[in-house]
């Protein structure tokens, strides 16, 4: 009887620990620096997956980031073909930013995709290392990374991070657009949109203004802010003025308005068009007097013609008594017609 009751105890110590070995624990650690590690593992008789990512990384628009990433596997050692992918926003559905294949038996995984030219694979996925380098870092950056590792085709030898890293990225304020509207009742409203990380607060100074906050709205970026200025009361200079924990920045923006009547401003653009008509006319006119002139002074300069000449001395000719003659030379001239007899004057 003893000897059944000892089995019975066996047994049951042993599957105590049999179900305690199947738990699939999830940790949180830190690393050198202090920084949150969520460690992802999955326990299983045929699997087990893990990987590790930090909560968040931060940097400075224009700089760069390194987003780690590592991971473990079920396999003691893998040497087929494998794919690292990295997405953006959200994990198994969310646009791809990154990947890359590497052949069977080779270290070196080439890159398929990388958005922008700006993503680039900086471990060595051999070694269980997927961590990422973001160059050329902008505020729209900032979101959620989820990195991923595929053997081969089958479903149960990939793994993807879930919780992913966040990207922070930071920026000095930078005022990106500054502008004049009309309003209602022929009123003026001034717009100021500047983006930074933290957003930026923004102020309006300007005539009978002060250095007055302005009302706020969110422009469906979490990193830019537009402040409005109802009404532009006065003439002359409009300042904004965007500031954060990273600095400041401030663009202005001039207002002058014509203070006429409508009246004086509608007889003024009418004797406008009337002068101008005017001058055209009287230019038309005096091109027309300098042509018709220049023709008038071409005609007197023209030299008279050789039959105006004949004629002149036919009838000296017929003046002269019978039996005179003319020289002999001038008779030849007047034969050949080979220069006009003004020229034989001089």
């Amino acid at each position: 009887m003893s000897f059944c009751m000892d089995v019975y105890l066996l047994l049951q110590e042993w599957r105590f620990w049999a179900a305690l070995c199947r738990r699939s624990p999830v940790k949180t650690r830190r690393d050198a620096l202090g920084n949150a590690l969520n460690t992802e593992e999955l326990s299983a008789p045929s699997q087990r997956w893990s990987m590790q990512v930090p909560a968040e990384v931060s940097a400075e628009v224009g700089d760069v980031a390194v987003l780690p990433c590592t991971f473990t596997h079920p396999h003691r050692h893998y040497d087929g073909p494998l794919t690292a992918i990295w997405r953006a926003g959200e994990p198994y559905a969310g646009p791809q930013v990154f990947r890359c294949t590497a052949a069977p038996g080779s270290e070196l995984c080439q890159t398929a995709l990388s958005l922008h030219g700006r993503f680039r694979l900086l471990g060595n996925p051999r070694r269980n290392d997927l961590s990422l380098r973001v160059e050329r870092l902008a505020l729209a950056d900032s979101r959620r990374y989820f990195c991923r590792v595929e053997f081969t085709g089958d479903a149960h030898d990939r793994y993807e991070s879930r919780h992913g890293v966040r990207l922070h990225v930071t920026a000095a304020p930078r005022i990106v657009n500054i502008s004049v509207l009309p309003g209602p009742s022929h009123a003026f409203r001034a717009l100021c949109t500047a983006e930074g990380e933290p957003p930026p607060a923004l102020a309006w100074s300007g005539p009978a203004l002060g250095n007055s906050s302005a009302a706020m709205h969110d422009q469906g970026r979490g990193y830019q802010v537009t402040a409005e200025l109802p009404a532009l009361t006065r003439d002359g200079r409009y300042t904004c003025t965007a500031a954060n924990s990273l600095g400041r920045a401030e663009a202005s923006v001039y207002l002058f308005r014509f203070h006429g009547t409508p009246a004086a401003s509608t007889l003024a653009l009418l004797l406008g068009a009337l002068g101008l008509k005017a001058l055209l006319l009287l230019g038309l006119l005096g091109a027309r007097a300098t042509r018709r002139r220049g023709d008038h002074l071409a005609a007197q300069d023209t030299p008279p013609r050789s039959q105006a000449q004949e004629s002149n001395y036919e009838n000296l000719s017929q003046l002269n008594p019978p039996g005179y003659q003319l020289p002999r030379v001038c008779c030849e001239e007047l034969l050949n017609h080979h220069h006009p007899v003004i020229h034989h004057e001089k």
